[in-house]
């Protein structure tokens, strides 16, 4: 009997992944391959040997195909696909180079050195190895040992230093360490009032400032492993129902996914993690599949903490541009990560000496049941009748979670068969905090820039601005963007006891500053329509932006890390399509000045109306930390919609079919 059913799990098991994953040949789109990444680091290092050159790789990713030409691929997918083409960042001799390698010609096609302002993608083995610098300093460990505390329970992570004036910079990174010694959680004992740089380059401390001696945080509570806990406890959750073995609800086709009425190509990359590319939903009145999305990734990621003391000021990251998002996304564990029936995926990156390195399990993508009402409705005036109509929630969500630092930020992608696209983050992780000499809140004399959230710890004042990329191409690439006003008007018939109404106002943009927007100042909505495509009622086709809650820089605009931010200066940006703007922050975002960022490209203030354009969305979070974050954080999430707007003739989940339920006990309808 136990053989019979073993045999049965197995090959329930194995159509299961038969259904899921199907081989298929490469695709123009497809994130670079273990294989790939190999031959790319042959070729260059052919081209540069070790023994006549430094040579660190910085980063190594796809240099995807003008749209045009995958555009035309995809209308012939039989014949042969266009060049696999790698974009290459480098540390060449003290210089930063960008290579083009084409990787069916076995050669580098381009190779520029780059002498503008900023530096390439930090590598994680230089970050670690500045890290270790700083325990085998001598000046370093005679700080420790003048604090009391034992340094092999010393743990040091490296900072950006960002940049604030300086005519000439260097590759460099401050150091910060903490301190363990009864708790893993070493973000909660920071040793403070020490500073260290470290110059990458020649790996040697350059500068080394112990001002003082701050208390250190008690250990004491700080622990969040299950093992460390004491009582009372919380209480104990419920585990949700496992989904019935062998059955899964999408197709993996190469990297192209497809699910109820959707279908998407799914990539990942070093620098920001998810890559999603042509991205269409079905439409059975037309018999086709029609585009919505061409290209979207988290572009930037800002953090500013709002210290700023000489220790503390220049913590203003990039976490996409200095350190990457990809770079540092986690292996997700299954049921606590994502549900029972969820399919994971793993990521590749580039290492330092350009190496494949693989990050398991690192996306998953599930098929999500939340209890929601996807749409529902009740005849209650027809009393000779009952009729009632309900269909559950059911959406695709693919997965992502990168922790940089103290922070781990979960990512999500929602479709759901309405045609929307949902956008999420959580933000969740352990606080960045600074030991002070308080207990209480009645012995703060003098400014501080957070909250006492425990004895001797302020949770400093930060914020986070997330940047997506959304080329969006909707019903074809010639797209306008269209603001929505909503207008208050007075009632002009007197014999009317109204006196007021509102109604819309539709302005298209005509150039990039035309589509510059601040969220939240007045009633309006905003749309991205294709004027060449209308419904029967003579409705351009279009899908709405649904923004999440509206925040802003509170930073002066003429404060250095704003500068190089500047586009959190705007919620909504329209720009032309054009390959090389793809990271709002810029391309060398180490150190940068703000010179090639998505605000300086916006000031050439393009044409936009009619043409293939691209809507940059930024996502922003005011966090001024409370105890209950201490000493981990509750997720806070926040997120924005992609919604069809007159894009079907009518809903397009009208005709969506119920599932058909399991027989759960204690489940039953009267």
């Amino acid at each position: 009997m136990a053989s019979t059913l073993k045999l049965a799990l197995l090959l329930s098991i194995f159509f299961f992944l038969s259904q899921t994953f199907v081989t298929s040949k490469p695709h123009p789109l497809d994130s670079l391959t273990p294989s790939e990444f190999t031959l790319v680091q042959s070729i260059v290092s052919q081209a540069y040997p070790s023994s006549k050159y430094k040579l660190t790789f910085q980063y190594v990713g796809l240099d995807e195909p003008e749209k045009p030409i995958v555009k035309s691929w995809l209308s012939k997918p039989t014949t042969k696909p266009p060049p696999r083409q790698a974009l290459v960042m480098l540390r060449l001799n003290q210089q930063s180079h960008e290579l083009i390698v084409d990787l069916s010609k076995r050669s580098i096609i381009s190779d520029k050195i780059y002498d503008g302002y900023g530096y390439p993608l930090l590598t994680a083995e230089e970050q670690e190895a500045a890290g270790d610098l700083a325990l085998k300093y001598k000046p370093f460990l005679a700080s420790i040992k003048k604090r009391g505390l034992n340094v092999s329970e010393v743990v040091c992570s490296p900072l950006t230093v960002g940049w604030y004036g300086d005519e000439k910079t260097k590759r460099e990174l401050k150091v910060s360490c903490y301190y363990l010694d009864g708790t893993d959680n070493m973000y909660l004992r920071p040793i403070e009032e020490i500073i260290m740089t470290v110059d990458l380059e020649k790996m040697k401390v350059t500068y080394y400032n112990d001002k003082s001696v701050s208390p250190m945080p008690k250990a004491e509570g700080t622990d969040y492993r299950p093992s460390k806990q004491t009582p009372p406890f919380g209480p104990r959750l419920n585990a949700a129902p496992p989904t019935p073995t062998g059955q899964t609800p999408f197709k993996i086709d190469g990297n192209v996914v497809s699910w109820a009425n959707w279908k998407f190509h799914l990539g990942f990359d070093a620098r920001v993690g998810p890559v999603f590319s042509l991205a269409s939903i079905y439409d059975p009145d037309k018999a086709k599949y029609r585009q919505v999305v061409y290209r979207s990734f988290i572009s930037e990621l800002f953090v500013p903490y709002q210290d700023p003391t000489e220790a503390w000021y220049h913590r203003t990251f990039f976490d996409c541009g200095e350190f990457g998002f990809g770079i540092y996304a986690v292996s997700l564990e299954p049921l606590n990560d994502c549900p029972s029936g969820a399919v994971f995926v793993d990521g590749y990156y580039a290492g330092q000496d350009g190496k494949p390195v693989k990050i398991p399990d690192v996306m998953c993508i599930f098929e999500r049941h939340s209890g929601d009402s996807m749409w529902r409705h009740t005849e209650a005036e027809l009393r000779d009748q009952q009729i009632r109509e309900a269909r559950p929630e059911v959406t695709l969500v693919v997965r992502m979670v990168a922790t940089v630092g103290n922070y781990d930020y979960i990512l999500d992608w929602e479709f759901k068969p309405s045609g929307s696209i949902k956008f999420g983050v959580g933000l969740t992780g352990v606080l960045e905090v600074k030991a002070e000499p308080y207990s209480h809140i009645d012995e703060i004399k003098e400014e501080v820039y957070g909250t006492l959230v425990a004895e001797n710890t302020i949770g400093i004042h930060h914020d986070h601005f997330l940047n997506y990329h959304l080329d969006l191409d909707i019903d074809g690439e010639d797209n306008s963007f269209v603001k929505t006003s909503l207008v208050t008007r007075r009632v002009k018939d007197k014999k009317i006891p109204r006196k007021s109404y509102w109604n819309v106002e539709h302005e298209t943009a005509k150039t990039e500053a035309d589509a510059r927007l601040k969220l939240g100042l007045k009633a309006e909505e905003f749309l991205v329509v294709n004027p060449n495509k209308k419904t029967k009622p003579g409705n351009k086709v279009g899908y709405r932006l649904i923004p999440g809650s509206a925040a802003g820089p509170l930073l002066a605009a003429d404060d250095y890390p704003q500068i190089r931010a500047a586009f959190t200066n705007y919620n909504v940006w329209v720009t032309p399509y054009n390959k090389s703007e793809k990271w709002a922050g810029g391309r060398y975002v180490d150190q940068s000045r703000g010179d090639d960022t998505l605000q300086v490209w916006s000031n050439r203030n393009r044409g936009i109306e009619n043409r293939d354009i691209v809507l940059w969305y930024t996502m922003g979070f005011h966090h001024v930390p409370c105890q209950e974050d201490f000493p981990m954080m509750p997720t806070l999430s926040g997120g924005f919609e992609l919604r069809p707007t007159n894009f079907f003739e009518y809903s397009a989940v009208l005709k969506t079919r119920a599932p058909m339920h399991l027989n759960w006990p204690n489940c039953t309808t009267a």
